[in-house]
């Protein structure tokens, strides 16, 4: 009778466990789906609806991919109109038919664009010279430059080199001669008539016209350095001894001494005439 008290007690327990809403999970499920689809749910604090933080989540993505899609389509339509269009079998000239250079005449002849040449420099018929700035303040023309000496000093070929910051007077013949004020440095002249800057000498170079120009000049002996000024082609006056200053002994003053330059240097009398 005692384990049917027990077991009765235990049915109790557990019916009227299934009434109580408390431990019910079925009813409590029920309750809380009930409670969200009333209409105060509508009311609650919009960071604790998950719909609408999901869809203010997932929204600006979307519309970002499809930005990114219309981009990488302006991009496509972009280049693909870029690409250029073969030429029809019609429209190609003879000469690349006949498998030979289509390179202009300027660059097929290394004399012809000398011959052309507009611009002379007086006097350097015999000679290459070369205009250029052996200062660093701009990079980009100071690394031209030291190309361009390089490229020529390369083939061992006597160079006339005209450092325009070592003499003001190089400037202003270099402006006579092109005919303007403001030019670019470096410049090149061979044989007297202007051939161009940086960017011409290196293309010459590269497709080897620079070559056969430079056959007509006599080359000198590997490692040649001046043993006077070593190669920077002036050396300190030798009237003032670069003082730029002289003393008159008939005017009891100083005065300006007419063979230097600004910088109290001349010319070197060994490797520049």
């Amino acid at each position: 009778m005692a384990g049917l008290d027990k077991n009765a007690d235990f049915s109790g327990k557990t019916k009227s466990a299934t009434t109580s809403s408390f431990f019910n999970r079925s009813l409590t499920i029920h309750g809380r789906t009930v409670v969200d689809s009333s209409p105060k749910s509508h009311n609650l604090n919009p960071s604790l609806n998950r719909t609408t933080s999901i869809t203010k989540f997932y929204t600006p993505v979307e519309s970002m991919g499809s930005s990114l899609k219309g981009k990488v389509k302006n991009l496509c339509r972009l280049f693909e109109s870029s690409k250029p269009v073969k030429p029809a079998s019609a429209e190609i000239p003879q000469k690349q038919k006949s498998g030979k250079s289509l390179l202009p005449e300027s660059r097929i002849s290394p004399f012809s664009s000398l011959n052309n040449s507009v611009i002379r420099l007086p006097g350097t018929e015999d000679r290459i010279v070369v205009y250029f700035t052996s200062l660093r303040g701009i990079r980009r023309t100071y690394e031209d430059c030291y190309a361009v000496r390089m490229i020529f000093r390369g083939f061992r070929v006597w160079i006339d080199e005209r450092d325009v910051s070592m003499d003001i007077a190089y400037r202003k013949e270099l402006q006579i001669a092109m005919g303007e004020k403001s030019v670019s440095l470096p410049q090149v002249f061979i044989m007297g008539k202007y051939v161009g800057g940086a960017d011409v000498i290196k293309s010459l170079f590269e497709i080897g016209e620079l070559a056969k120009i430079l056959k007509e000049f006599p080359m000198r002996q590997p490692g040649f350095v001046c043993h006077c000024c070593g190669d920077i082609r002036f050396v300190p006056c030798s009237n003032c001894s670069g003082s730029k200053k002289l003393f008159d002994e008939d005017e009891d003053r100083l005065k300006r001494c007419p063979d230097c330059n600004e910088n109290g240097l001349i010319r070197c009398p060994h490797c520049s005439s």
